[in-house]
């Protein structure tokens, strides 16, 4: 792939955030954003297990979906606090993605600051966490309901590749789903561009992300994190702005959803290779015309 570093700013107004960045649709870590949240030293492991620990969540872990699996199919549910045992003690390969602790503890809204001077259109029921072991992986896709992304991590390290959605067809998008059929599990050593040639070509972004760090992921952008160390983060959600953007996102939550998860319910294994020979036709005719 074709790597740059993503821009990251210490301070910047909401003029020259929407001119730089917002409207031309392009990612920025900005580092000093969190740092005079109460969450930012408050929100612990321990504070988190003491107020929600026994709450049972969704875990996944790091294999691909099988061809049986749904949308955001779970491997396993256990209680927050357990987890977050597991989590504490060392390397493990379980992560849990949008979990709306806030539902449960409401009054965690008051340890953060909607960054409204920025965006528009916030879902403000809507703050989500992440949390992963060290050594988990959440696999390249793009969020399914093409919002804009705030993305501000706590505790931990995290690696991250982005690419703009117009790179879909370079990293073996498949039909009617927000997934690659191409892996990229540490791909900052090694891709598989033996079975997936036209990774080659893709633009990507990177960084790694560090306590306190907000990532801005503008609505559609490919990503894929892995969590070099045990941690996590709250994503904060906004719609996209026009009435295209908005249209996307609903066509994407129940037309393109809706589709691959009947179809995964009636030809499971038809539906999972053909899928991954689209996304492998269209790669290599997109390589032909290249070259």
């Amino acid at each position: 792939m074709h790597l740059t570093s993503i821009d990251r700013v210490a301070g910047i107004s909401a003029e020259v955030f929407r001119k730089q960045y917002f409207e031309p649709r392009r990612p920025v870590v900005m580092t000093g954003l969190s740092r005079s949240w109460p969450a930012y030293e408050k929100w612990t492991w321990d504070y988190f297990k003491s107020i929600v620990g026994h709450q049972t969540v969704a875990l996944y872990n790091n294999e691909r979906a099988g061809a049986r699996t749904l949308v955001n199919g779970a491997d396993a549910y256990i209680p927050f606090g357990e987890y977050l045992d597991m989590v504490k003690k060392g390397p493990v390969q379980l992560r849990i993605f949008l979990f709306n602790i806030f539902q449960h503890v409401p009054q965690l809204v008051d340890d953060f600051t909607w960054p409204d001077q920025l965006a528009s259109g916030f879902l403000k029921k809507y703050p989500m966490l992440f949390v992963g072991g060290a050594g988990s992986i959440a696999h390249m896709h793009y969020d399914i309901d093409m919002s804009h992304i705030f993305h501000t991590q706590f505790i931990g390290r995290k690696r991250v590749l982005l690419l703009e959605n117009r790179q879909s067809p370079y990293i073996y998008r498949m039909p009617f789903t927000v997934e690659s059929a191409a892996s990229f599990v540490n791909w900052h050593e090694r891709l598989d561009t033996d079975h997936f040639p036209a990774l080659e070509q893709a633009q990507a972004l990177t960084t790694i992300l560090e306590h306190g760090d907000t990532l801005f992921m503008p609505a559609g952008y490919w990503h894929h994190m892995e969590y070099m160390e045990s941690g996590f983060a709250m994503s904060l959600r906004a719609l996209d702005e026009t009435l295209a953007g908005k249209l996307n996102g609903l066509y994407h939550l129940v037309g393109l959803r809706g589709m691959n998860n009947l179809l995964i319910k009636l030809v499971p294994e038809w539906w999972y290779h053909y899928k991954r020979k689209v996304a492998k036709r269209r790669a290599e005719r997109l390589l032909t015309h290249n070259s």
